[in-house]
This record gives structure tokens, C-alpha cells and sequence, in this order.
């Protein structure tokens, strides 16, 4: 059994500012000692809100990165990579839309609230409506148990649950286990027996929590049935009960455990870099140091270093 695992990522689609680091970085830093952290640049995910113009998640992601290192993360002690540079993460996603219903997705508060948000951009996408499934492949792929979101992402949280158990129901049960399943229903009777699979239904296919509460009080409260035989209905209503599955995403996150190996010494090189000019500019103000690392022609970044310097000499 792993240790505790986090996993947390954001999208480079601008610049930083101090709303993330106080939301989400000072965080991250605080965690790299205590778990095994995992920490991505979401550039696919950036992609559903911006694949009209993908050229600001280019641009963002270096400087975004540069950001993290210089507000503390260490690439000694987390694992900093880039999703698009993990295929399993697009592979496992693409499986995962096959067994999801729609009307899961339809019913996730954050769709409608962003494309009311966002009217200037075109929302109306399968990548847009599909951002749970990528979610939900991020965390799998590495049996993330511990993952630090915002208020506005737990309801991705609470469909990612429910499509990890939809694939465990579906392709990691045990031998015979809906016969077993089967059995136990017809032992709750018929009018009890017809209220949980009505209930089954409306948790399984529109994704009503309310159905699901309700399924599991019925099964608890039958007295016709043993408790093993309840085990089952519980597992059969959510797909707890997997055996295979574990090995599938183990297979998918060995794979992408390869790609980080060549990411190490570049992230190690940057953070030392960040770190010399640090020292040099001694202002105190990370974030604004990490700007001066390659400056683009045309960017204006040549001058504020510039600025920079020259008010650190005027401090000293």
C-alpha cells in the first residue's frame, strides 16, 4: 500500500498572482514534506476553455512553473510535470467517457455556471463538458487519496468518485458477482425489491445523490437479507467492490512514471537559478524576481529587470 499520495495542478492561462499563492501554492509547499506530492501544469485542461488561441498556454506555462519554484516547491521532494507530457492521463480519460453517462455531466454545477460566466468564449464543447472525466483520470492514475481543490471544484471531486466506482462496478468485479447481486434482490421481496432497482436507476443514470442515500437505507433496513448478502446491494448500487481494476490504473501509472525521470535535472537547474538571482537581486519579492528569467524580445520583461537592479543598488 502507497503512502499518502496528493496531487494538485493548475492551468497556465496567465499570469500568476497572489490569490494563488495564497490559495494554492503556500499550500502545496506545506504538504511536500509530509506526503508524496504530485504537482502538473494542467496544460490540457487549460485547452477546453482555450483552444481558440492556445498560444497564452505556451507562453504562461514556463513562467508558471518558474512561479512554483520560486514560491517554495522543491523538485527534490515533489514530482513537477507537465500532463500533456503524460499520454495515460488522455488515454485513461478516453476510457472513462465511454462508461459515463451524460447526463452526469450535464448535471455538474460548475458547467452551467462557467459557460454563464464565460459568454464571450464558446463553451458549448465536448472537452468543456468532459473536464470532470480528465479530473478523474488525473486523480486515478496515481491513486491520488489526498486532493487539495478550491470550493469551486468539489463537485468535480464528487463525480470523479462516482465514475471511478461506475469502472469498478463495471470491469473490476468478482466473478458472478450481479448473480450474487441478483439473489439478494429477489430476497428483499418484490415492492422492496422494485424500489431498489427504480432507486439503482436514478443514481446510476441521472446521478441523484438523493436516490443513492435513499437505496442505501433500504438495504440496511431490510431484515430478509444477511449482511454479506447487504455488502453486495451496497457494492452493486456504487461498484465498491473491484478486484481487477487496481491492477489497470497501477499499469497506467507505472507508464507514466517514466516521463518525470528526464523532467528532474531542468526543474533542478531552474529552481537554482531562481535561487542565484534570489540571492543577487536581495529583494525579498520571489515572484517578481522569477520575471527576469529569459526575457522574450517585445516583452517588456529586459526592462523591469533592468528597473529591478537598478533599485536594488539604490537600497543597498
Amino acid at each position: 500500500m502507497f503512502k499518502d499520495r496528493v496531487l494538485s495542478g493548475m492551468r497556465p492561462t496567465g499570469f500568476m498572482h497572489i490569490g494563488h499563492y495564497h490559495g494554492a501554492l503556500k499550500n502545496w509547499v506545506k504538504l511536500q514534506p509530509q506526503f508524496e506530492c504530485f504537482y502538473f501544469v494542467a496544460d490540457w485542461h487549460a485547452l477546453t476553455s482555450h483552444y481558440d488561441d492556445p498560444r497564452v498556454i505556451e507562453s504562461s506555462t514556463f513562467d508558471m512553473v518558474a512561479d512554483w519554484l520560486a514560491a517554495g516547491l522543491d523538485p527534490n521532494q515533489s514530482t513537477i510535470f507537465l500532463q500533456s507530457q503524460v499520454p495515460q492521463h488522455a488515454e485513461l480519460s478516453l476510457l472513462l467517457g465511454m462508461i459515463t453517462p451524460l447526463g452526469w455531466l450535464e448535471r455538474v454545477p460548475t458547467y452551467k455556471e462557467q459557460q454563464e460566466n464565460l459568454k464571450e468564449k464558446d463553451l458549448t464543447t465536448y472537452g468543456f463538458l468532459g473536464y470532470p472525466l480528465m479530473q478523474t483520470a488525473d486523480i486515478v492514475v496515481y491513486r491520488a487519496n489526498k486532493v487539495p481543490v478550491g470550493e469551486d471544484q468539489v463537485s468535480h471531486l464528487e463525480i470523479s468518485r462516482e465514475i471511478a466506482r461506475r469502472f469498478n462496478h463495471i470491469y473490476g468485479r468478482e466473478p458472478g458477482f450481479a448473480e450474487k447481486a441478483e439473489d439478494a434482490i429477489k430476497k428483499l421481496g418484490g415492492k422492496v425489491g422494485k424500489q431498489y432497482q427504480a432507486l439503482k436507476i436514478a443514481f446510476n443514470q441521472d446521478g441523484n445523490a438523493e436516490a443513492l442515500e435513499q437505496a442505501k437505507a433500504l438495504v440496511m433496513a431490510a431484515g430478509s437479507i444477511s449482511n454479506v448478502e447487504k455488502e453486495t446491494l451496497l457494492g452493486f448500487l456504487t461498484g465498491a467492490r473491484a478486484t481487477e481494476t487496481a491492477l489497470i490504473f497501477e499499469k497506467h501509472r507505472r507508464r507514466s512514471n517514466t516521463k518525470f525521470a528526464a523532467c528532474r535535472p531542468i526543474l533542478r537547474a531552474l529552481a537554482a537559478t531562481i535561487l542565484a538571482i534570489r540571492k543577487s537581486a536581495r529583494c525579498g519579492r520571489c515572484i517578481r524576481c522569477i520575471q527576469t528569467i529569459k526575457p522574450r524580445p517585445g516583452c517588456g520583461r529586459a526592462a523591469r529587470r533592468r528597473a529591478l537592479v537598478a533599485s536594488n543598488a539604490n537600497n543597498r
